[in-house]
């Protein structure tokens, strides 16, 4: 086994009581799927629905001892950083909330897209069902529409199974043309 299998290699399933005690939250297991893929960075803006992850990205422990996480003041900068990760060979992650998506079209449309830097999003689904606070109530309702007129393909988390959605989510764009988004409806 080589050192880098050895830093991403998971630890055997716990069973029974084992499972109870050392059980890997949804929000571990979500970068825990992204660390088996071989990403290395992950970037963005705190959001209350992906609070866990960002708790485990900033812990620095477990499934985050191995990846570098690098706070941004606004989603389009963590696309910015993400991109020149891309770029310079990284596998990078961006994390937002969906209202920053609206933030962020500029650089998908004018650097990711055009120049095939697909980094995977994990974006919030605020308002998806109307009992948000006003403000997520358009792009809630209207998010799917929006990634799919900038062909963003898409694959909604299910917390109980996340390595299943991360895989869903990046065999969709595993023709390295689309930029995969990962949707989380319900807080981990």
């Amino acid at each position: 086994m080589t050192d880098a299998q050895t830093l991403t290699a998971r630890p055997p399933a716990a069973t029974g009581r084992e499972n109870a005690q050392h059980a890997q939250s949804a929000a571990e297991a979500l970068v825990q799927a992204f660390v088996d893929r071989g990403f290395t960075h992950f970037t963005g803006v705190p959001c209350s629905l992906l609070k866990g992850v960002f708790r485990v990205l900033e812990s620095g422990e477990g499934p985050a001892g191995t990846v570098s996480y690098l706070p941004a003041p606004r989603e389009d900068s963590a696309l910015g950083v993400a991109s020149g990760l891309s770029a310079a060979g990284a596998k990078p992650v961006v994390l937002m909330q969906n209202s920053g998506l609206g933030y962020s079209l500029n650089v998908l449309t004018s650097l990711n897209l055009i120049y095939d830097l697909h980094v995977p999003l994990i974006v919030s689904w605020r308002g998806h069902d109307g009992n948000d606070a006003v403000e997520h109530d358009i792009i809630g309702r209207e998010l799917l529409n929006l990634l799919d007129v900038f062909g963003l393909r898409h694959t909604v988390f299910d917390p109980s199974d996340p390595h299943g959605s991360v895989e869903r989510c990046l065999a969709a764009a595993e023709d390295g043309r689309t930029t995969p988004v990962l949707i989380v409806k319900e807080g981990i």
